[in-house]
């Protein structure tokens, strides 16, 4: 039996060696970072996805979509229809609105997500078309997702509370920026960070849920609480990916998770950019829109902390007894994260106290300003 190390510090070497010939660095990152024999064992885990992870897909004739939840263009009466809508969404306050919108832009980007999956070596989709498990998880993935903006959209232009042609333009400058999660091509780390956003995107998808139905929303809360059904679904396919690797290989994927956390998740929409917010505020906006989701309780950094909280336990870190090297060093990094990013999250909260009251104008509600904190 291998003995736990007593590690304090963690390693500072990469959690994933690179191939044998010269790394390949851009944005200083290193791409196709994962070995040969952890390629091949990647490739082998076809059969897997079949039983385990494309079950968890929706499929079929009762499978929801956004015209479930809209009033019937078709129908005589889709003009009172619409005025229901607005007198139920005319009590939504603008921080609300704010993260919803936020939340809304960032399922819009999906063209992104796709592409980064489609840059994981081993996994990808090598024709557009192709019939593999990873192909097919991928595509129908999307498809999934896919309802999640068009519903959120939708419900928002009718309800005449947001700015449609400053979030329409945000949702192109987003997708035209892409996304660097830093996974290196490397379907280790990938999946990795897609277990942790989509546990993310739960939280938040499921807090404004509820949020909506204070608010006297009851059609918005089962819109979003559907939509955080559906990532509850798609966080469970990528733990069980992760689940398989630690099974097979849990050196790298110890350090994989690690790697991952050193460098921390960024959210998909942290490049989004309206064209004004930075030119009117002198701020980011999506460190701006992130304030105004911490602020409302939607997401925060605790709610960060409980996820790596939630994955030390899935992947049982505390408790293995198979790691070696760098990777038993990594386990003793990762089972003390937690408690300290809270320390950090209430110092952070402790000095936020003296800005309370700042406030932003976003041009998604017609530049009206929003608290920050």
């Amino acid at each position: 039996m291998v003995v736990r190390c007593n590690a304090i510090a963690a390693p500072e070497r990469p959690a994933t060696k690179a191939p044998s010939h010269s790394p390949i660095i851009m944005n200083s990152q290193v791409l196709h970072s994962i070995t040969q024999e952890r390629l091949d064992l990647v490739k082998t885990l076809g059969p897997y996805l079949e039983t385990q992870v494309l079950p968890l897909l929706r499929t079929g004739a009762k499978v929801w979509q956004p015209s479930d939840f809209l009033p019937v263009s078709s129908d005589p009466d889709f003009e009172d229809q619409v005025r229901a809508l607005r007198k139920r969404t005319s009590n939504l306050p603008d921080d609300y609105l704010v993260v919803f919108i936020g939340d809304m832009i960032t399922e819009e980007a999906l063209p992104t997500y796709m592409a980064m999956l489609n840059t994981l070596d081993g996994v990808r989709d090598e024709t557009g078309a192709s019939p593999t498990p990873w192909g097919q998880w991928t595509r129908m993935w999307v498809a999934e997702e896919n309802r999640h903006g068009d519903l959120m959209n939708k419900y928002m232009y009718l309800t005449g509370r947001a700015n449609m042609h400053a979030v329409e333009v945000t949702i192109q400058n987003l997708i035209s920026s892409g996304m660097d999660p830093k996974t290196e091509n490397n379907p280790y780390l990938g999946f990795v960070y897609t277990s942790f956003q989509e546990r993310a995107t739960k939280i938040s998808h499921g807090n404004t849920a509820r949020h909506a139905l204070e608010y006297g929303d009851e059609v918005l809360a089962k819109i979003c609480g559907s939509i955080a059904s559906d990532e509850g679904r798609h966080e469970q396919a990528y733990q069980r990916i992760i689940d398989v690797l630690f099974e097979k290989d849990p050196n790298g994927a110890c350090l994989a998770f690690y790697d991952m956390m050193k460098k921390q998740i960024l959210m998909p929409a942290h490049m989004m950019d309206d064209g004004e917010h930075h030119s009117k505020t002198g701020r980011n906006l999506f460190a701006d829109f992130s304030a105004v989701a911490e602020k409302t309780g939607t997401y925060t950094a605790f709610d960060y902390a409980d996820i790596v909280e939630y994955l030390n336990r899935r992947w049982r870190i505390a408790e293995r007894r198979d790691l070696t090297g760098e990777a038993c060093e990594a386990a003793a990094y990762l089972e003390k994260l937690p408690d300290r990013m809270r320390r950090l999250a209430e110092r952070h909260n402790a000095r936020k106290q003296k800005s309370k009251g700042d406030a932003a104008p976003f041009a998604w509600v017609f530049d009206r300003p929003v608290e920050l904190l």
